[in-house]
């Protein structure tokens, strides 16, 4: 058996680069970069100066069927990531692809597809999985514990963007380019972690802001109702519009409520949990007192402070190829958190609530007539550095 993986890199822009970098600081040591991939031969060159011994390409498809990897990272548009994949897999390679899985569940659900038939793994890149602050808040929810979820709201609106980052690129914020707005690039991170909390919604109601706070034709501005099958409710919100902006995810559950908020003050992330001494299912039908409440304990709740983001899911890629190892994230779960999104614009769309599972087709359909009809034009300014903060 193969002592390391032999990894390719499509795409060394900011975040293709930024594995390049853990590679050569030595925070990989099941992996080797062996080639990288990209359009631009300025960041090849780039790459190349780095790392001399990689071998080059100014396609994808020229590295998956070099002969050079046995695996790679799809770091791209988010366009790209599911036809990479597929070509990928169909030729042998093992699959991390970037975040979102795609723009379309359509397109994603091809994929899946793909490597449900293939000997190969296929994995998304949900570093946030990693963080112990989200990690401790699933397993409150998850554990049973304090009982069935009622209420989920997640404000996540420090996001905060000029419009000289949306002038960056000429894809950025478009329909042809991105898919979207802070949904597909700001908060894909945040969209799975909300359905791996608690589980997916069955309804999803929202309203999506169109160049609300910038001139752009993409959303900048989104409020998510949902409903879940056992009749809890839950919102999401989320903006590029505001400063400071609040990162605050509260969950009611039977007997406890979680409070995980990042702390702009001391800029700490903490969870608080309030312990009830019951069931408020239980005290609300068999209490004799009109104004009664259930007596609670507010405790600062511990956790065991790992963090290892990008290096700990590709480390967790390569010990699963080569020894069978837990992945952080399968590929396949890609498609619920991009299935919010998908659902969010098409209830905004056709003014109305969309039950999942969702029209993938009518999404696929109207997505398209966004791209076609299209007027959208920019002026190009300057490049901006891609905002690649590891938390939150």
């Amino acid at each position: 058996m193969a002592e390391k993986v032999r990894l390719g890199i499509i795409g060394v822009g900011n975040m293709g680069g930024a594995h390049l970098d853990n590679f050569l600081e030595g925070q990989l040591p099941e992996i080797d970069v062996t080639a990288v991939a990209d359009v631009d031969p300025a960041r090849l060159e780039a790459a190349k100066a780095k790392c001399p011994a990689l071998h080059c390409y100014d396609n994808a498809s020229a590295l998956i069927r070099s002969g050079d990897v046995d695996a790679v990272i799809i770091a791209t548009p988010h366009y790209f990531h599911p036809p990479i994949g597929i070509e990928a897999l169909q030729n042998g390679v093992h699959v991390m692809s970037e975040k979102p899985a795609g723009v379309y569940t359509k397109q994603v659900n091809e994929l899946i597809e793909v490597a449900k038939h293939s000997d190969k793994t296929y994995a998304i890149m949900f570093n946030q999985r990693t963080n112990c602050v989200f990690r401790k808040v699933r397993e409150l929810v998850q554990n049973g514990g304090y009982g069935e979820m009622k209420r989920v709201s997640w404000i996540i609106t420090d996001w905060f963007r000029t419009q000289q980052y949306y002038d960056s690129g000429a894809w950025r914020a478009t329909w042809a380019g991105e898919g979207g707005g802070v949904m597909l690039n700001q908060c894909p991170h945040q969209l799975d972690l909300w359905q791996w909390i608690c589980g997916m919604p069955s309804k999803i109601r929202a309203v999506c802001s169109v160049g609300k706070w910038h001139d752009i034709e993409v959303e900048d501005d989104v409020t998510i109702y949902a409903e879940y099958p056992n009749g809890a409710t839950g919102t999401f919100i989320t903006s590029t519009g505001d400063c400071p902006g609040t990162n605050r995810l509260e969950i009611t559950l039977d007997r406890a409520k979680i409070i995980c908020e990042h702390n702009q003050r001391t800029g700490e992330h903490e969870i608080w949990l309030c312990e009830l001494s019951g069931s408020t299912a239980d005290y609300i039908k068999t209490s004799d007192k009109g104004f009664g409440r259930l007596e609670s304990k507010w405790v600062k709740v511990s956790v065991d402070g790992s963090n290892p983001q990008h290096i700990g899911v590709m480390n967790a890629f390569a010990a699963h190829i080569l020894h069978g190892a837990p992945l952080i994230a399968d590929g396949a779960e890609g498609i619920n958190g991009l299935t919010i999104s998908n659902a969010a614009f098409l209830s905004s769309w056709l003014n109305k609530e969309v039950t999942l599972p969702l029209d993938e087709d009518l999404y696929y359909e109207l997505l398209q007539e966004k791209i076609k009809n299209s007027k959208y034009k920019k002026n190009v300014s300057a490049k901006v550095e891609e905002d690649m903060r590891s938390t939150y």
